[in-house]
């Protein structure tokens, strides 16, 4: 995987760089502003391009839009410390196909890239929440009422957790489950609800209003 990373803070560029290069993924490129992040883009090529939000002169949307403009297809992710509903709109609706939190486990930020560059859209699952109650209202996706029957109380539990955006593991540590566990429940909700992705999931426990005043908490 090559990876081409845009950030106007240097001290958090050199580190990821370090990061991802000690995981055996190639860092083509890291650099501080838009203007050569632009221009490093179009000669290297890269699989994904990693983008800060918040950068002088030229902001980290401007360039997403620029970037998306001249590489239709290429992946690029945000990577920043916004969790501003806004911001995460317009980021997905300018054409990123990744929002994700710069104090994400190295780990998940590492499966997000892998899935990013397959193709697929990942926002931190912390803001499956916000991302949820920004589509709220628009049915076109929703499922048949049937499906959303067929989850279990277990899964409707987890589908709760899943839209307040907590990780398998936090939702592993509340119920006093393993990690594998949830994983299995959380395959099964997508399945059942017919979505790909845990923030689809949680659109449609919002738009239903499945998860009202603490529904799904504490069930057996």
């Amino acid at each position: 995987m090559r990876i081409l990373l845009i950030d106007d803070h240097a001290l958090f560029r050199c580190g990821l760089q370090e990061l991802l290069e000690r995981r055996g993924i190639q860092v083509v490129a890291a650099v501080g502003d838009s203007a050569t992040g632009l221009r490093r883009v179009a000669e290297t090529l890269p699989d994904v391009v990693l983008l800060d939000m918040r950068m002088p002169e030229l902001s980290g949307l401007e360039t997403l839009r620029r970037l998306r403009a001249a590489h239709p297809a290429m992946p690029i992710a945000m990577l920043t410390t916004s969790a501003e509903e806004r911001d995460v709109i317009d980021s997905l609706q300018s054409g990123a196909q990744g929002y994700l939190l710069k104090d994400m486990e190295p780990d998940a930020l590492i499966t997000a890239l892998g899935e990013i560059v397959q193709g697929r859209t990942v926002v931190a699952p912390e803001l499956a929440i916000v991302l949820a109650k920004a589509v709220q209202g628009d049915a076109g996706g929703a499922p048949p009422v049937g499906r959303v029957a067929d989850l279990t109380p277990r899964e409707h539990e987890i589908l709760c957790h899943l839209a307040e955006g907590q990780s398998n593991k936090a939702i592993a540590r509340r119920l006093n489950i393993s990690d594998g566990t949830v994983k299995l429940h959380v395959k099964a909700i997508l399945r059942k609800l017919d979505v790909h992705s845990r923030v689809e999931a949680a659109v449609i426990a919002v738009e239903r209003g499945l998860c009202e005043r603490g529904a799904g908490r504490d069930i057996g």
